[in-house]
């Protein structure tokens, strides 16, 4: 049962991707370390994302300052992307650019996690719906120093939007401390199951909430995201230095199907930790105890750039209104995913964006793209 004034105690629920958005939050690409010697083809790949989005929903487009709107207005006018008007206007489509500085461009991860409330009209009336927002703490995936400006775009967010605001927290010997989450290490049904990896959230590894266990991040999920059933997967992907985000390997494409990346090839250090999600899947039931649909999703061959590995997967789409954005990575089975995904969203433009040189950032489509729910 959830706790009062919590959001599930008020019937807020956290909804899937695929439902209707209003906006899509992005942050122009600035931080040149995080591809370094790779940063020039950057903003290109970004504006091709922008394009796509901003013929479909609004896109609410953060930047450092006057001199960093300049640049991204030059280049989004190269591909042809319309401007909105104002600095956050009633337009449906278009972009609109917000000034507020940030260490980073992934606002999955540090932007605000958006839950619903549905309360039903009058009669023939349509439902009207509610937002509010959450507010997880963020740390730079206990990794960086530099992410005070990330930690505050959520409250930032949800201030613009007018919306209540909930930081989730957890007692911890008589005190409430903040919980770290990242939006990439959930998926969700907006059903009530939530997807997550215990690397990510429970091993020794992690520096998120260490004082937590198992039923108190459950606990959590039940309170500020209205869920009912968390499914547990183990490890993530290699490269991935968020200790296995789950949009890297598995995702809902509906409230009852997910798909997962596999690795055939034996000798990849991929192979058996992805073999082990899938059996964890193939047994996994949903909040209501029905068995999942699940669908293999093929990995590209390893990706390497300076003799590292990147964490290269065709998991990290996103899903917009009326288009779905998978990585591509100039590899045979581009098509294939492309392919399955088109399947599985008929009504949806599936399209495949270049991320050979996005992924040196360590990061792809669904890192940096955070949903803002219609309402």
């Amino acid at each position: 049962m959830a706790s009062e004034n919590t959001p599930a105690g008020l019937s807020y629920r956290m909804p899937a991707e695929w439902e209707p958005h209003s906006a899509t939050w992005l942050a122009w690409p600035h931080h040149r370390a995080d591809w370094p010697g790779k940063f020039q083809p950057i903003p290109w790949v970004f504006a091709e994302i922008v394009r796509y989005l901003s013929r479909n929903e609004r896109v609410e487009l953060l930047v450092q300052d006057e001199a960093a709107e300049k640049i991204a207005r030059k280049i989004l006018g190269y591909s042809g992307i319309s401007i909105a008007g104002g600095r956050h206007g009633a337009a449906k489509t278009g972009v609109c650019f917000h000034r507020w500085p940030t260490d980073r461009i992934w606002t999955r991860d540090y932007g605000a996690i958006f839950v619903r409330r549905e309360a039903n009209g009058d009669g023939d009336a349509a439902p009207q719906f509610s937002l509010g927002a959450t507010n997880w703490r963020f740390n730079a995936w206990a990794k960086y120093p530099n992410s005070k400006n990330d930690d505050r775009i959520a409250s930032r967010i949800s201030r613009l939007v007018k919306v209540p605001e909930w930081q989730p927290t957890f007692e911890v010997d008589g005190k409430p401390v903040r919980v770290v989450l990242e939006g990439g290490s959930i998926d969700v049904n907006g059903q009530g199951t939530l997807i997550t990896t215990e690397e990510c959230l429970l091993s020794d590894v992690q520096q998120r909430n260490p004082a937590l266990s198992r039923a108190d991040i459950e606990k959590v999920f039940a309170d500020y995201l209205g869920i009912k059933k968390v499914i547990w997967l183990g490890r993530g992907i290699v490269g991935d230095d968020t200790h296995g985000h789950v949009d890297d390997i598995t995702r809902f494409v509906a409230p009852n199907t997910v798909v997962t990346v596999v690795e055939p090839n034996a000798d990849d250090p991929n192979h058996a930790p992805l073999q082990e999600n899938l059996a964890k899947l193939r047994h996994a039931t949903d909040q209501d105890g029905n068995r999942l649909k699940v669908i293999e999703l093929p990995m590209p061959a390893p990706v390497y750039f300076r003799g590292q590995r990147l964490p290269a997967s065709y998991a990290n789409f996103y899903i917009a209104n009326g288009v779905v954005l998978v990585p591509a990575f100039n590899d045979p089975k581009d098509r294939i995913a492309l392919n399955i995904l088109a399947d599985l969203f008929p009504d949806r433009e599936v399209a495949g964006i270049a991320c050979r040189d996005f992924i040196w950032g360590l990061g792809a489509i669904h890192c940096m793209t955070q949903q803002q729910p219609a309402g």
